[in-house]
């Protein structure tokens, strides 16, 4: 550790002189690149490499399982009330997923980059001023998105949906409004502190909320009287309750005293560098999850829509469940490559994305083997129709397939995100999945009639245009340049009284 600390050290003396003497001085970084940083890789390295990434990628995995929860939880509170009020807080949940917390995710993954490889420069200071900058500019989006879900009624009737159900659906939108804004900043203050390395905090105080979650549920939707919306209710609730936890910890805790410096109108400068990145970041999620909604919408015109739906959806919720494991390790890389790269370290950046591969090929396939070995029991947990059980053992295997191809993609797109690729990102979803996937996915199921099976195997084309391009991308990467363009990141929004030697 003495030594990894004297070479990051020696690392970073160059950037500081880049930026602060003449400019025909020899670029440093490359001077000590040359010198030392392709050197062999020790198993060493790769074994002490393996132990942070799963030390980063366990909680990380908890928490999105446990902030998944709240939602899951919800709705099963409410579907004691019956099959309308379930139906309406479904579709609620899934209009605020599509319509803004999808975005709040997208938009704060541009911390992943700005923090990560402001850490890893030692410009400590700089990750309190991106935070400001994130809340600043998640808060002023969430406003004409608040407005959004305030007309969710007359949303989902224009596009055909039942009035009833549109009704109370939009009653239980508007009930989640300001939970809305405390997602955002809680989708902030969790990439701030694990760009840090500082997931642990994160994993107890989502624990927490999740557990008390149960009771203010409890209260709200079968004490208080309000139903259904006393389930939105209890979801604003939990999330400000996480909010205020995390903001607390990052206060008072002497691991943010660096980090945390109060708050600065710093932050009110360059609010258009961080908009440039988080626009992207926001597409590039955004465009993903989408797809996976619009296939919930193709199956109800499918043939017998109600098995379809049922199944489909099954399915989707079952993938969303597997998801959450290379979701914590694309978590886990994007920390390793933006902090290796801010540090000026571009062999070790490299070495954590091939590590994280090597990790995702094997969970990958342990969960795919897992999946096709329950295929013909899992569907009765969700029914007791025969006819749903075995349309589910024949999808599963499928699914498999896809939670494969799923996994390279989160963790390529994890690197993506640490490199500051947001862009290419975004392209590259857009031309997978509405360029490639969903036209076949159409072709397959109302084509070729081979139903959801279609639709799902049309997913399945578009993760493999996904994976092969990002891959492609990871191959013919210049790490040492990356490592350039962290450094001038970091310190282009540095301000010269401001500069960390």
């Amino acid at each position: 550790m003495e030594r990894e600390d004297q070479n990051q050290s020696e690392y970073l003396q160059s950037p500081l002189i880049l930026h602060s003497h003449s400019s025909g001085q020899d670029d440093g970084l490359a001077v000590n690149e040359k010198q030392s940083s392709w050197r062999g890789i020790e198993r060493s390295d790769i074994v002490e490499e393996v132990k942070k990434q799963l030390w980063l990628a366990g909680p990380l995995i908890a928490v999105t399982l446990l902030e998944f929860s709240l939602t899951v939880i919800s709705v099963m509170f409410v579907g004691h009330l019956g099959e309308l009020a379930l139906s309406s807080a479904s579709m609620a949940t899934s209009f605020a997923s599509v319509t803004g917390l999808s975005l709040s995710i997208g938009m704060a993954s541009a911390l992943d980059t700005f923090c990560g490889q402001s850490y890893g420069a030692k410009q400590y200071h700089m990750l309190g001023i991106h935070l400001q900058r994130a809340m600043f500019v998640l808060m002023t989006v969430n406003i004409p998105l608040a407005v959004i879900w305030a007309n969710t009624r007359p949303i989902l009737i224009f596009f055909g949906q039942d009035p009833e159900i549109a009704a109370e659906a939009g009653s239980y939108a508007t009930f989640m409004i300001p939970g809305l804004f405390a997602f955002g900043l809680l989708q902030c203050l969790n990439r701030f502190l694990q760009t840090q390395n500082n997931v642990f905090p994160m994993m107890c105080s989502t624990g927490i909320t999740t557990l008390l979650h149960v009771f203010i549920c409890w209260i709200l939707v079968f004490k208080s009287g309000l139903g259904n919306k006393g389930a939105a209710v209890a979801s604003s609730i939990s999330y400000w309750f996480n909010v205020i936890m995390l903001s607390l910890y990052v206060k008072f805790s002497p691991s943010c005293a660096k980090t945390w410096t109060g708050f600065s109108k710093e932050a009110l400068h360059d609010i258009l560098t961080f908009t440039w990145l988080a626009v992207p970041s926001a597409v590039m999620v955004c465009l993903e999850m989408w797809s996976f909604e619009l296939m919930v919408l193709l199956s109800g015109l499918l043939p017998n829509p109600k098995l379809e739906t049922s199944v489909l959806s099954i399915c989707l919720n079952t993938a969303a469940t597997v998801w959450m494991i290379p979701f914590g390790l694309s978590g886990a890389v994007s920390i390793r490559v933006s902090n290796e790269l801010g540090a000026g370290r571009p062999w070790n950046a490299r070495l954590a994305v091939r590590v994280v591969l090597v990790i995702a090929i094997i969970v990958s396939t342990l969960t795919g083997t897992v999946i096709i070995l329950v295929r013909n029991i899992w569907g009765y947990l969700y029914s007791n129709e025969v006819e749903v059980v075995k349309y589910v053992a024949v999808m599963l295997p499928i699914l498999a397939a896809s939670n494969f191809l799923d996994g390279l993609q989160c963790v390529l797109s994890g690197t993506a995100r640490g490199c500051g690729w947001q862009k290419i990102g975004a392209f590259v979803n857009l031309g997978s999945y509405y360029l490639v996937g969903i036209p076949l996915a159409i072709v397959f199921a109302f084509v070729m009639h081979i139903g959801g099976k279609g639709l799902w195997l049309g997913i399945i084309c578009a993760l493999i245009v996904q994976v092969c391009s990002l891959m492609i991308i990871s191959i013919r990467t210049d790490w040492q340049q990356q490592a350039k363009k962290a450094t001038d990141r970091v310190y282009n929004s540095v301000t010269p009284e401001n500069l960390v030697s």
